[in-house]
Order: structure tokens, then sequence, then C-alpha cells
């Protein structure tokens, strides 16, 4: 099997980010002081690449009505509210206040914090809350990974037909093809064996960051 993919070198990563939509000031500013202030818990953070890319399926997808499992520090939805209409709503759920107080102060400073609901609770609690019909355009889920397959089985019911649900860390560094993965790499391998069987949803998986999975409602 020919692997087209060339080594991602820092040098061609630096290359892939020079041609992407550069990340505004504060978006930026999100990055560093994830950084400074969480230097252990700031791989939890997206991708830089990832930021522009949510940005570009919330614009491709029309997408008004947004949710967002696992918020952390708030890029992502810093990403994609900055790419709502202003009448568009991204809901986004957590459960560390800590965290997600970062998240606020960006998307206050960024003038869209009136386009974010932020609901601090047990994600699953979040969803089940939300109506049963189909509603949402477009999901990002990025949060415990062995939480994935009930995430998708809350999020998927309530997609719209043509609906996106997106899914970081699909590769989980790769444990994905360990035979005697465990925890959380487990997880991730059981629910992409789950997402991959499932007939309501039209999905590829990329090797975009730490692997992303984008599935269609059909």
């Amino acid at each position: 099997m020919e692997i087209k993919r060339p080594p991602l070198t820092p040098e061609l990563y630096a290359y892939v980010l020079a041609h992407n939509p550069a990340l505004d000031p504060t978006q930026r500013a999100l990055v560093d002081v994830t950084h400074t202030a969480l230097p252990r818990e700031a791989v939890k953070q997206i991708a830089e690449e990832q930021g522009p890319l949510l940005a570009f399926l919330v614009r491709l997808t029309g997408a008004r009505h947004v949710v967002e499992v696992g918020t952390f520090t708030g890029l992502s939805a810093l990403s994609m509210a900055q790419a709502l209409p202003a009448d568009g709503t991204l809901i986004t759920l957590d459960i560390s206040e800590e965290w997600t107080a970062y998240a606020r102060e960006a998307w206050a400073k960024a003038g869209v914090a009136d386009r974010v609901d932020l609901r601090i609770a047990p994600a699953l609690d979040s969803l089940r809350a939300m109506p049963a019909e189909p509603h949402i355009d477009l999901a990002f889920i990025d949060a415990n990974k062995d939480g994935y397959i009930d995430y998708w089985e809350e999020i998927v019911p309530r997609l719209r037909p043509g609906g996106l649900v997106v899914v970081d860390n699909v590769l989980f560094a790769g444990q994905v093809v360990d035979p005697a993965a465990t925890g959380m790499g487990a997880a991730v391998k059981a629910f992409n064996e789950h997402a991959a069987a499932d007939a309501r949803m039209d999905g590829v998986m990329l090797t975009v960051a730490d692997g992303l999975t984008l599935a269609r409602r059909v």
C-alpha cells in the first residue's frame, strides 16, 4: 500500500499553517494564554490548523445551530462562533469552570459571546435535555474519549438531514492500531468501529492533526 502523505516535518507543518487562514489576534492570544497558564493541559486544545477548518465547515454547511462537546479554553468554539451568522447559536458543553473562564474572556473580546451558550454540566445530561427532533446543523466532539459513543448516539438523531458531525482525536496518537490498546485508546478504537458501521451516517476519516472524522447525516 503506497502512502502518499509526506512526513510532517516542522518545516512542512509551518508551510501548511502559512497557507491556511492565520489566527486572528484574539485566537492567537487564547493559544498563548492556554499554553502559559495550563501547560500540562494545553494538549487538549485543538491543533492550530483545525480552527480555520472548523470555521470553513460552518460556512460550507451554512450552519446556524452548532453543538460542541468539550470546550476546554474555547478555541474551537471561538473559531466556529466567528463563522456563524449573527443570529447563529453555538451550544458548548463542559464541566470545568476554570478552563472555560479563559473561553468566556476570549469570546467577549472577539464580540461573539452573544452567539455562545456555555452549559456547565455533564455533557450527556445537557445533550439529553435538548429537543429530540433533528435540529443540529453541525456538531464537534472533542471530550473524554470513553464517552464518544454515547455522545454520538445523542447527537446523530438530533442532526438535520445533511447535518455534519466532526470528531477529533480518532487516531489517538496511533493507539488505534495497537491490538493491546487499553483505556482511552481502546475507547477510541471502539468508537471508530461504531461510527463506521452506522448506516445513518456517511463518513470519512482524515489524518488531520490527531485524526478527524467527518460524518454527514444521510
